[in-house]
């Protein structure tokens, strides 16, 4: 990834994190998310947005919300980086299970039972 890609992406996960954060109850009612990334195409006109959902009992659901309210994401979005980009980039909403990963072998590891020498 270069780092024009890196810096963009940043961008856009900052604006992002702060739409979320004012427009809540819009697109996700009461759940929290966090964006754990964005990885930029190298045009710059696609974002892959990577959001973790450690509480949330539906993913799927809060996916397909979000899926629901992209283009009212975007639009607030361009409004937010028009001085800045020249391409609002297409958004695509994906689960990040890093977090989900980390604690199953957590938990694998505390189940393991291992002799002491």
């Amino acid at each position: 990834m270069t780092l024009r890609q890196q810096k963009y992406g940043r961008l856009i996960q900052k604006e992002l994190s702060d739409i979320f954060f004012r427009h809540k109850g819009d697109f996700l009612g009461n759940v929290f998310i966090t964006l754990a990334e964005v990885r930029m195409s190298p045009d710059l006109s696609v974002a892959k947005v990577y959001i973790s959902m450690m509480l949330a009992k539906d993913k799927k659901v809060v996916l397909a919300n979000l899926n629901l309210h992209k283009s009212e994401i975007r639009k607030e979005l361009g409004i937010r980086i028009r001085h800045q980009a020249r391409i609002i980039p297409e958004l695509v909403f994906v689960i990040d299970e890093v977090e989900e990963n980390a604690q199953r072998m957590e938990d694998l590891l505390k189940s393991l039972n291992i002799p002491k020498e």
